[in-house]
């Protein structure tokens, strides 16, 4: 059985404060900058930017700029060319979210109503 796929957020503190959101798929770490960090409410969607991918040594990475925020594994429930519903298996819980391409390199990231 394959091992589960990682996921690391990590909490940004230049060039301004942001987070990144980082999935492994395909021997890469697919990333999204998050402004404002992840949702707490279904109610209110995130920008979510997608940014180059990542090497898998960032997974665990960390320096004077960025530390992480959570950690974990990620698990994929459903996806097309334009949503990836998902859920994060993280440090304290599990939440899961939709990211939502609006165009471009734009998503919403989105908490579901449906949680775990």
């Amino acid at each position: 059985m394959p091992e589960p796929a990682r996921f690391v957020l990590h909490d940004h503190r230049r060039p301004s404060p942001h987070f990144d959101l980082r999935l492994e798929e395909d021997g890469v770490l697919r990333s999204w900058a998050v402004p404002k960090g992840l949702p707490n409410d279904p109610a209110h969607d995130r920008l979510a930017i997608a940014v180059d991918d990542h090497e898998l040594d960032h997974v665990d990475y960390e320096d004077e700029q960025k530390s992480i925020a959570d950690t974990g594994t990620w698990q994929e429930h459903d996806r097309n060319d334009r949503r990836l519903v998902f859920s994060l298996h993280g440090r304290d819980a599990v939440r899961r979210y939709a990211l939502i391409n609006t165009g471009g390199s734009q998503w919403l990231l989105h908490l579901t109503k449906e949680q775990a």
